[in-house]
């Protein structure tokens, strides 16, 4: 059954420099719908907002082309390790685990972590977890991300990061490499997850904002979900800073605005996507490509063309219109 609540949804798949071509963009535009439809469709069939989560970020965990679960990007050593988390802000309880290797979905060990008293697992006690729940071993390499490594390596990894979507081309330009899903059911409850291969040609142990409050946090107020360069997304606090200015009493929208100007005067390289529970939409960025995705309860849109110099935007709910 359906309570009194609309259902929204909006997810992304990373945040960065460009799109190389309109194609690129199409075909980024074609994954995320896809998501969206499907994790659109169980909300209004009464699905939580925490399942709703949880599928959505499986999905992009598998779509190759973003950089998390299947697709994730190689760290200096030429392994793969993901992290990520979720949040259910009507219990406002965090999960996550870090830098875990050799699981198909990161998100599926936050969710059993979400019922437990200790929520945050690092590399070997998600794989005594893994173990435990008779998890199958899963390898995440693609050959675009083995090449990506190698053609690095050769150049003794003078980048600082990998590229994210992979398209026909080796390595993209489309930027830092996250994906997150925010969803508001039914009920009007709010869940946030965010999962990420990491920035790829990392130090080994570097841990990601992906699986800290700082990039993926919730209450029953709002739910933010961020993605970019993690170690600016720590120095903002950003999820969590959005999501206080919120309870403080601003709208979604004027805590996105405010964070992301304060963002802009610390030269910080990010985005961030989030809703509240009056069904507010908002997105920001401070680089110039964000690839997000939602529905506002009648269309599904995305922000892939947005102007480069657009810092933050959304859909205001009929409570803040």
């Amino acid at each position: 059954m359906m309570g009194q609540v609309q259902p929204k949804l909006i997810i992304h798949g990373g945040a960065g420099s460009s799109l190389r071509s309109k194609g690129g963009a199409d075909a980024v535009r074609l994954s995320l719908y896809r998501v969206i439809e499907e994790v659109y469709g169980m909300l209004l069939a009464g699905a939580s907002a925490q399942a709703a989560v949880v599928r959505g970020c499986q999905m992009l965990e598998d779509d190759p082309r973003f950089n998390a679960g299947t697709g994730s990007v190689l760290q200096s050593d030429g392994q793969i390790r993901m992290s990520a988390s979720l949040m259910n802000g009507s219990a406002q309880r965090f999960s996550g685990v870090i830098n875990t290797s050799r699981v198909q979905h990161p998100i599926d060990l936050a969710l059993f972590l979400q019922d437990g008293s200790d929520r945050v697992l690092s590399d070997y006690g998600s794989l005594e977890l893994m173990r435990e729940l008779g998890v199958p071993s899963y390898d995440p390499l693609t050959e675009i991300r083995l090449k990506e490594w190698i053609q690095e390596r050769d150049h003794n990894f003078s980048k600082e990061m990998a590229g994210v979507v992979a398209e026909k081309e080796l390595v993209s330009e489309a930027g830092r490499g996250t994906i997150g899903v925010v969803a508001l059911d039914g009920e009007g409850q709010l869940a946030v997850g965010t999962s990420t291969g990491g920035k790829g040609f990392e130090r080994i142990g570097r841990v990601s904002d992906s699986a800290m409050p700082a990039g993926n946090y919730a209450t029953h107020h709002a739910a933010v979900s961020c993605t970019g360069i993690g170690e600016d997304i720590i120095d903002e606090c950003l999820a969590a800073r959005i999501v206080v200015r919120v309870i403080d009493g601003q709208t979604l929208l004027q805590a996105f605005e405010r964070s992301f100007i304060e963002a802009e005067q610390n030269r910080r390289d990010f985005g961030a996507i989030g809703l509240d529970r009056t069904g507010a939409i908002a997105w920001g960025k401070t680089c110039p490509t964000l690839l997000a995705a939602y529905h506002d309860g009648t269309r599904m849109g995305d922000t892939l063309d947005l102007p480069e110099e657009m810092v933050t935007g959304g859909i205001a709910s009929p409570a803040h219109a």
